[in-house]
């Protein structure tokens, strides 16, 4: 599976000649992520993890592209019929020959005065786990970790500790779009505090890096 990190929390997969994008949102150009995409999976209603826009452009303008995410997403594109799907915790899917694997069901919090929204994460071919933005713990292991780390949800001791609960052998830092260089500094220096206590792999990549998993 070929792994490339694009903006913020979008990332896109390819195995086997089909191509799986996770959250093109508008901190990234959406529309050059899903260009030639087989399926796309959408963890929560948030812009910057879905941009409405590129998504019901690309749906129009592919006639064998699929959108899959949960009830409150996947309802606003009713007018795409049976090539959008539902997704809930605990479903395993097949989607365009990957494997997908359903986890957790709530955003983390923001603030108690603003509602939680619904998420849900995915694991991908029993490897990479993209959780969008929760501390969700996927009751299987994990390989691949993709880390937010720059959220208003978010600190930086909670994301240390979400990365040393789920304990995968490597990670890779998302959500970072908001960080100019100075932030991404301090997020990249802790890491490595981070990986210590396993000796697993955390790094951030450019936008646009290319890994084979």
């Amino acid at each position: 599976m070929r792994f490339t990190k694009l903006g913020h929390s979008c990332v896109r997969l390819e195995k086997d000649g089909a191509v799986l994008v996770i959250d093109p949102g508008t901190f990234t150009d959406a529309a050059a992520a899903l260009d030639g995409a087989t399926a796309i999976l959408v963890t929560h209603e948030h812009p910057d993890h879905a941009d409405a826009a590129a998504v019901r452009a690309a749906l129009a303008g592919n006639a064998g592209l699929t959108l899959w995410a949960n009830p409150s997403v996947a309802g606003q594109y009713g007018e795409f019929g049976p090539r959008v799907h539902q997704t809930r915790a605990g479903d395993a899917l097949d989607v365009a020959g990957f494997s997908v694997h359903v986890h957790g069901e709530k955003h983390a919090q923001i603030h108690p005065d603003i509602p939680l929204v619904a998420n849900t994460g995915f694991l991908i071919d029993g490897d990479l786990f993209h959780p969008g933005d929760s501390f969700t713990v996927p009751d299987e292991p994990v390989r691949t970790l993709l880390l937010p780390v720059s959220a208003p949800w978010l600190k930086a001791a909670e994301w240390v500790d979400y990365f040393r609960e789920v304990g995968p052998e490597r990670g890779y830092a998302i959500h970072d779009e908001i960080l100019n260089a100075n932030g991404l500094g301090l997020v990249t220096g802790l890491m490595s505090l981070a990986a210590a206590p396993s000796g697993a792999s955390l790094v951030r990549l450019e936008p646009g890096t290319t890994v084979d998993l």
